[in-house]
């Protein structure tokens, strides 16, 4: 069958921000998708975001975007605190929904749409891009072939200096600020993808700076049998932003593992072997090509994240803003 053939997931995007146009930028490295409309909470900057980016259609709400008959999927790229009603929007018009990371503030908001989801049998999957990532992809095969032995510790962060800005989403708690939700979720989400998301023990620490959210955290997880991973994640303070699985035959580094364009395998008397991605999109398309994947083939989410996964993500961030008596003030 030829590409032009091909049926093409016909893309709704809904939020006009900076992770929107990177999506949308990128939806035109996707071989089995195709950007629509996009839609916003003007008619003004729907109509300039689509213009941008080259799509056909804009939309001065929500509602109006999640209602077009010709839209097969919608990412959602609102901030997280609206993930919930933003995604239930899409769900209840019966759409299919890639959501951006972290699928919600809490487990129990996303309990509700996963229920939703599965009611309507509709597709649903959290937008962690990292994910599926060409070299992530090959990291998972070494793993699965056993490249590097028993794993026994895994080592990720993420962190970033911010400006000061208390009102921003990043600072603010009423936009559900913070280091663990904004940048945490990555080397959580990558700990979960080696080790699960259940560990036997939780420890860490957090700076909660003057506006009331984690500026800095520090996690050890402890997955019994020697296994442990350290995370760590910041938004006013950089980091080095690697990642790093030591096995008891060698050791793979994931330079800036969270967009991830390489992966070293160094295993013991060997000569060292790097996978080096030299794709033309920055990253997004991968996620989509997945979704557009499932889709086809009739699946309600995908098996490099499942939906059990995700929430078992959150309900171990969860447990760990509990640690340090965090809670925001809508919850």
């Amino acid at each position: 069958m030829g590409e032009s053939t091909v049926k093409k997931i016909k893309w709704g995007i809904m939020g006009t921000g900076w992770i929107a146009e990177k999506f949308a930028e990128d939806l035109a490295h996707v071989g089995n998708g195709e950007g629509l409309a996009a839609g916003s909470r003007t008619k003004e900057s729907a109509a300039k975001f689509a213009e941008k980016f080259g799509l056909p259609r804009a939309y001065g709400s929500y509602e109006e975007l999640v209602n077009d008959p010709d839209i097969d999927a919608i990412y959602v790229a609102t901030p997280h605190p609206y993930h919930r009603d933003n995604v239930l929007t899409a769900l209840n018009a019966g759409k299919a929904v890639l959501c951006e990371k972290p699928f919600t503030v809490n487990s129990a908001e996303l309990e509700q749409l996963i229920s939703s989801a599965k009611q309507q049998n509709l597709f649903l999957m959290e937008a962690m891009w990292t994910r599926f990532l060409p070299p992530i992809v090959q990291v998972r095969k070494w793993l699965e072939e056993g490249r590097i032995g028993e794993v026994k510790l895994v080592k990720a962060e993420f962190g970033f200096r911010s400006d000061w800005n208390p009102q921003g989403r990043l600072l603010n708690p009423q936009l559900g600020g913070g280091a663990l939700l904004d940048a945490g979720i990555y080397p959580v989400s990558f700990a979960s993808m080696i080790f699960g998301t259940e560990p036997e023990k939780v420890w860490s620490s957090a700076d909660i700076g003057e506006t009331g959210v984690d500026e800095k955290f520090s996690i050890l997880l402890d997955y019994g049998k020697g296994r442990t991973a350290t995370l760590n994640g910041a938004v006013r303070l950089d980091l080095t932003n690697d990642a790093y699985i030591h096995g008891t035959e060698g050791t793979i580094h994931i330079p800036s593992f969270l967009n991830a364009t390489e992966a070293v395998l160094r295993v013991t008397g060997q000569e060292e072997e790097k996978f080096t991605d030299g794709r033309l999109s920055t990253g997004y398309s991968f996620e989509a090509e997945e979704v557009g994947r499932c889709l086809l083939e009739g699946l309600t989410e995908s098996p490099a994240i499942t939906l059990d996964e995700s929430l078992g993500i959150l309900k171990l961030l969860d447990a760990i803003r509990a640690q340090w008596g965090l809670k925001y003030p809508f919850e």
